[in-house]
């Protein structure tokens, strides 16, 4: 399933991964910035269109949650970010991702194991 988010379709994505689900009050109350509730009203109504969110009513309100996993649309958008930022190229993205960051040494060891772990596997 390929996933794809506008930013603000983004932000509004991300406060309901945190809050597993939110009323259009909410999700603007958690927002950064200072967006009309019509404006979040109609960001959730696109993206449950698209089919990324659902509803039950909750007495006047709508509550929404995500009916796509943040895994999924993370997974989307590497595949996206790594074919049209760095031609195709994972070995181009891991390079960008490990030095242009301050990473503790425990999420290196971490890269360090998972990147063991595919070597082996794609050695048999």
């Amino acid at each position: 399933m390929d996933v794809s988010f506008t930013e603000r379709e983004l932000d509004v994505m991300a406060i309901l991964w945190d809050k597993g689900s939110a009323t259009v009050a909410e999700v603007r109350e958690a927002l950064e910035e200072d967006f009309a509730y019509t404006t979040v009203l109609t960001v959730l109504r696109t993206l449950e269109a698209k089919g990324y969110v659902g509803h039950r009513e909750e007495g006047k309100a709508h509550r929404y949650a995500p009916l796509v996993p943040r895994a999924a649309a993370g997974q989307s958008a590497l595949h996206r970010i790594t074919d049209k930022v760095f031609s195709g190229s994972a070995e181009m993205l891991l390079t960008q991702l490990v030095s242009g960051r301050k990473l503790k040494p425990d999420e290196l060891k971490r890269m360090r194991q998972l990147l063991d772990s595919r070597l082996k596997e794609a050695s048999r």
